[in-house]
């Protein structure tokens, strides 16, 4: 099985929460609490995405974190890449030539290479404002508390 890092899912996450109003500009904490990501989880993920030059950060009491260029210009893969490295579902892709030990007699290396470049292909056609516009509600700022998981019916007087 192969999977995406816990880094990069909590990474796209948060982007997806700051892309759904880009007008914002939020600090850690904020952030954290919107996205449901222990505090220091999502500082260390702010943290290197503002260094891949995915989010601008302003120091400051009115300092934050926002995108830096528009959702619609930011991809899955460039989110991915960032937080997890290149895009290789096995050594001998990310190593390139010489990192396998039978990369000369491998009769499937080719053929990962196929399905690495459809993955990454994959991944780059989809963009975050894509990832934004189906962000569940509950991710995000609200003027009113959510209701509890059980009983909600009760709450709002349903049967």
């Amino acid at each position: 099985m192969f999977r995406l890092s816990k880094l990069a899912d909590y990474g796209i996450v948060i982007m997806t929460n700051l892309a759904r109003r880009p007008e914002r500009q939020l600090n850690a904490a904020s952030i954290a609490e919107e996205s449901h990501i222990p505090l220091p989880m999502a500082s260390k993920i702010l943290k290197m995405l503002a260094r891949a030059e995915l989010l601008e950060s302003q120091r400051g009491a009115k300092g934050g974190y926002c995108l830096s260029r528009s959702a619609e210009r930011i991809s899955v893969a460039e989110l991915v890449t960032a937080l997890d490295g290149p895009i290789a579902l096995t050594a001998c892709i990310e190593e390139g030539t010489g990192g396998c030990d039978i990369e000369a007699l491998c009769p499937a290396r080719a053929n990962w290479q196929r399905i690495n470049d459809a993955i990454r292909d994959a991944l780059e056609g989809i963009t975050l404002a894509e990832m934004a516009r189906s962000i569940p509600s509950a991710f995000g700022p609200t003027t009113e508390p959510p209701l509890r998981r059980h009983g909600a019916a009760l709450d709002a007087g349903l049967p």
